[in-house]
């Protein structure tokens, strides 16, 4: 990829700029308390600039979409061509996990959508757009299988699945590994395929014990 320009350079720092004042001022106001305005003053650009950049408040929280995508291709990618299908899943959950978590907005981004149901739409409906980029990797890997479109949609879904269950396990308990939270998941996901579903606890009810 060739370096980028010093104009693309600077329009980079503009979008930095008006995204990082659009996430603090939803952590303090509120999504949908928080106008365009607001964002534009805060980050010191005029209504007219922001608009260049984003087309609305909500294109604002799927900002780290195309990132995300990105980053779930090339560590797909980059697994070594000798690596199973199911190694490539468990990596990419792993790394992209570790990777995701490591970016320090991570946690405000996902309290923000969380709690603001406009927020999580404007990321929800950028989904399928990301499952077609992750695919589209895998597909790359899966040229000698019976089903190479089935299986890499299969692997997609299930990446981004796992991946979404993982970051909702690691925020909502505010854990730190997020490697050993996919560690779970992965185990959890094993017991639904291959044992029939988790295994229930034995009753321990006074009516079911022997007397």
């Amino acid at each position: 990829m060739p370096p980028a320009t010093l104009q693309a350079r600077k329009q980079q720092l503009v979008r930095d700029a008006i995204w990082d004042a659009a996430i603090d001022l939803f952590t303090q106001k509120g999504f949908d308390q928080t106008s365009v305005d607001e964002i534009a003053e805060a980050a010191g650009v005029s209504r007219r600039s922001f608009f260049r950049y984003f087309s609305s408040k909500s294109d604002l929280m799927t900002e780290g979409i195309g990132a995300y995508g990105l980053t779930l291709a090339a560590i797909i990618d980059a697994c070594p061509p000798t690596a199973t299908l199911a190694e490539v899943f468990r990596q990419t959950v792993v790394k992209v996990a570790e990777h995701t978590a490591a970016q320090p907005r991570t946690r405000q981004v996902m309290r923000i959508a969380a709690q603001y149901p406009a927020a999580r739409e404007a990321q929800v409906a950028r989904i399928a757009e990301l499952q077609d980029r992750v695919a589209e990797a895998f597909e790359r890997r899966c040229r000698h299988t019976a089903e190479p479109a089935l299986t890499a949609g299969l692997l997609a879904g299930l990446t981004l699945s796992v991946l979404g269950a993982t970051f909702k396990a690691w925020f909502q308990r505010e854990e730190h590994d997020i490697a050993a939270t996919a560690q779970r998941a992965f185990a959890a996901l094993e017991g639904l395929v291959c044992g029939g579903g988790p295994k229930r606890r034995a009753s321990t009810s006074p009516s079911r014990r022997r007397r």
